[in-house]
């Protein structure tokens, strides 16, 4: 149930977490120092260390599903990104122009697009950083390719990270937006501060009702 931030940079390549590349890292799920290379670990225990741990994610999902599912969302101690995410993505090859991105946004109604470079995830970007880019650069800026532009941080998460324990590490990273990676390394949808103050507003109408 890992969260991890993936640091500004140029979209070549990917930028996705090497853990959705096959390899265990260290991620941000918790704000302590990075512990020290465990030399004991083989390519081929790490892999059965991970099919081991994703078995017993979903096992332990699909029975506190069945526990809690008399219970508001909200008030849920654990409570998985896939159940607040949205799974609609629109996306843009690195070589795209601000310009073309821009519009991609505008046609489809959204604040956020994935960046990507040759296949792989290269980033995501909101509007509000977009705009801002724009204020401080030249007036020739929408015609920019995004091969030729930093990047901003971006936060990932597994489908099972837990959606209370994101939304501080969003707050912490000031990011409202967090993409939803499968253990493939596929985009499977993102999180933001929309899906949140929904999910509590929700929460508001009921309680009004009653």
């Amino acid at each position: 149930m890992s969260i991890h931030v993936s640091e500004p940079g140029r979209p070549v390549g990917t930028r996705l977490p090497e853990i959705f590349r096959g390899r265990r890292v260290d991620d941000v799920t918790e704000l302590t120092e990075s512990h020290s290379i465990d030399v004991r670990h083989s390519e081929t225990t790490d892999a059965e260390f991970q099919l081991a741990a994703r078995s017993g994610r979903q096992r332990a999902i699909e029975e506190y599903g069945a526990a809690a599912s008399g219970e508001p969302k909200e008030r849920r101690a654990y409570l998985p990104v896939s159940q607040i995410c949205t799974p609609a993505l629109y996306s843009q090859p690195a070589t795209a122009t601000v310009a073309e991105a821009l519009d991609a946004m505008d046609e489809n109604g959204v604040h956020h697009i994935v960046i990507t470079a040759e296949g792989n995830v290269a980033g995501l970007v909101d509007l509000r950083w977009l705009l801002a880019w724009l204020h401080e650069t030249n007036a020739d800026a929408m015609g920019s390719s995004f091969v030729n532009i930093e990047l901003p941080a971006f936060l990932t998460s597994s489908p099972e990270t837990d959606a209370h324990q994101l939304a501080r590490l969003m707050l912490a990273h000031q990011l409202n937006a967090a993409l939803v990676v499968d253990e493939k390394g596929r985009p499977s949808g993102i999180v933001t501060s929309t899906d949140y103050l929904r999910l509590y507003a929700d929460a508001g109408r009921h309680e009004g009702s009653v």
